[in-house]
């Protein structure tokens, strides 16, 4: 089989945030090597809708950390959220943009990396709510999806289940933390290239080691 890039994310984790201008390069230069596939991992699925107050002194923290490690800029409307918590209506939730992620991959699952980091600028540096259906509209735009077909989709337990069957996926992979990274080379081989946070000349050696090792054997 043709390998197969597996990139284990959240919409909500920062450090995947932090990561996508290195999966979005590795992607774009094994174009035509590998297929690449992005699974949502479902890292905040509450049992009742859970403020934002909850986790935010822990992001007050927790982003300067990323933006010193990774160059990545988290946005004054994001963190507005994140500072003043007390007067934000956020209640974060996983799902919504698990099902989004589902639904446009039926439509480029080639640019599957693309819109993943897109989420995450819309989330971390433009400060959209992607619990709230409005969040994808820009995006839709830009991917010339039919907004009534996005939309209809978005609301159906159809794709609910694709999202949640992708959750399980990455817990069968025993992914405990995103950023994630697999190179699968045959049913059921998965090489893990990348655990969290992982710059890209040590993924793409990595990356390349796994390639020679399939190489080797054929």
């Amino acid at each position: 089989m043709k390998p197969v890039l597996i990139y284990c994310y959240d919409a909500y984790c920062g450090w995947c945030y932090g990561f996508s201008p290195i999966i979005k390069r590795v992607a774009e230069d094994y174009k035509g090597r590998f297929d690449i596939d992005v699974l949502s991992g479902g890292m905040i699925l509450p049992e009742k809708p859970t403020h934002i107050e909850q986790i935010a002194p822990y992001i007050q923290k927790a982003y300067k950390t990323v933006e010193e490690t990774t160059g990545i800029e988290f946005g004054k409307d994001f963190l507005w959220h994140i500072f003043h918590y007390e007067d934000s209506d956020w209640f974060p939730n996983s799902e919504k943009p698990a099902i989004a992620m589902a639904i446009f991959k039926e439509f480029y699952p080639e640019r599957a990396v693309e819109f993943a980091s897109d989420l995450q600028y819309s989330l971390n540096y433009e400060g959209r709510d992607l619990t709230d259906d409005e969040a994808y509209r820009h995006l839709l735009e830009k991917y010339s999806i039919h907004p009534e077909v996005f939309y209809e989709r978005l609301d159906s337990e159809e794709y609910k289940e694709k999202a949640y069957y992708e959750f399980s996926l990455v817990k069968q992979l025993q992914v405990t933390g995103y950023p994630c990274v697999f190179i699968q080379t045959g049913e059921l081989k998965f090489n893990m290239v990348a655990r969290g946070f992982t710059d890209y000349e040590t993924l793409k050696q990595r990356i390349e080691n796994v390639l020679l090792s399939v190489k080797a054997k054929n």
